[in-house]
């Protein structure tokens, strides 16, 4: 059972910047894709990028070019970092990993940090 814990996020200003921080209570290179969603009131989560088991990552289009995931092994860690902010940015932004099992997966959840944008 890997836990996830999510930290960094706050209130900015529009513009400004937040990095985000998720830290694994065991080896990340045990999961097969970590990520990082965002929901926002009466929205669906929604993927903001993810990074694999290689290092190759991936960004939603709504945030390619601003918002930047990177991991630090050795921390067992793996970081949002998140530039040029826009109020439609705030959202609940949660940590995931995914573990290859069989022919399945299972998913690991972080319990959440908020990010608040204001105009």
């Amino acid at each position: 059972q890997v836990q996830l814990v999510e930290s960094g996020g706050g209130l900015v200003q529009a513009g400004g910047s937040l990095r985000l921080s998720c830290a694994a209570s065991e080896n990340i290179f045990s999961l097969d894709t970590m990520y990082w969603y965002r929901q926002a009131p009466g929205n669906q989560r929604e993927l903001v990028a993810l990074i694999t088991r290689s290092g190759i990552t991936n960004y939603a289009d709504s945030v390619k070019g601003r918002f930047t995931m990177s991991r630090d092994a050795g921390k067992n860690t793996v970081y949002l970092q998140m530039d040029s902010l826009k109020p439609e940015d705030t959202a609940v932004y949660y940590c995931n990993g995914r573990q290859r099992v069989g022919f399945g997966n299972t998913d690991y959840w972080g319990q959440g940090t908020q990010v608040t944008v204001s105009s």
